[in-house]
């Protein structure tokens, strides 16, 4: 039964919150382009004018929110299919096969590589901002709300929650998708034992088969004993 596959469940389980953290990703990321008026702040810099104590930003190209929220995407599409895929082989009592377990091994190593590369990318690049804001304000949090960028008209309440959301669902999305890695690679094992058993054992039987077809003993030997007393009798 799929009930007591507890491999199986655990996977269903881990794209759950895979699918619950691509939102944390996908959702803050959207939210803050949009405050920010289609800019991205991640590795964005700039020099602080004294005159009116405007912020000058240098702002970095947009590709790195883009390539985030592209990975939130694709995060939240794979947990949806795969939650829908696990689901009917645990109703129908059944598992995946050996050709898919192994799609999954390569398609969660794909999922972690992609996945690290957008959590550096909104580490460092929030980090890089909060230098600039460290600089006028004690904390980068205190620095949120305040009128910085007039020019650039962008809306500054809510960007270091925005952010440390998405750091948050970003890295806990690479520690799930590892896990389902390691869930995925340790079903492939599982096969290629019961693969390995299979070829053992089918090897052991014809070995069998053919040291009982050569034994004197045997029901081929007896058979070839009979014929031969048979054609002496007749002669």
């Amino acid at each position: 039964m799929a009930l007591t596959n507890i491999l199986l469940l655990s996977q269903i389980a881990g794209y759950v919150i895979a699918f619950i953290l691509s939102l944390c990703i996908v959702v803050p990321m959207g939210l803050h382009q949009d405050d920010f008026k289609g800019h991205c702040l991640l590795f964005s810099t700039g020099e602080w004018q004294e005159a009116d104590g405007q912020l000058s930003v240098h702002w970095a190209s947009q590709c790195y929110c883009n390539y985030t929220i592209f990975v939130g995407v694709m995060l939240g599409l794979v947990s949806i299919i795969q939650i829908y895929r696990l689901s009917v082989f645990m109703y129908k009592g059944t598992d995946s096969s050996f050709l898919s377990a192994f799609i999954d091994v390569l398609s969660g190593i794909l999922l972690c590589g992609m996945t690290i590369i957008a959590a550096l990318m909104i580490t460092l690049g929030f980090m890089a901002w909060c230098q600039n804001m460290t600089q006028r304000f004690p904390s980068c949090e205190l620095a949120a709300g305040q009128d910085i960028d007039h020019a650039d008209k962008i809306n500054t309440a809510n960007f270091y929650i925005q952010l440390g959301t998405a750091q948050f669902g970003i890295w806990g999305s690479f520690a799930i998708w590892v896990g389902l890695s390691v869930c995925a690679l340790l079903k492939l094992c599982r096969y290629h034992q019961l693969e390995n058993i299979r070829v053992s054992m089918y090897i052991e039987r014809q070995r069998l088969i053919n040291e009982n077809a050569d034994s004197p003993g045997s029901s081929l030997g007896r058979e070839s004993n009979t014929s031969q007393v048979t054609a002496t009798v007749t002669e």
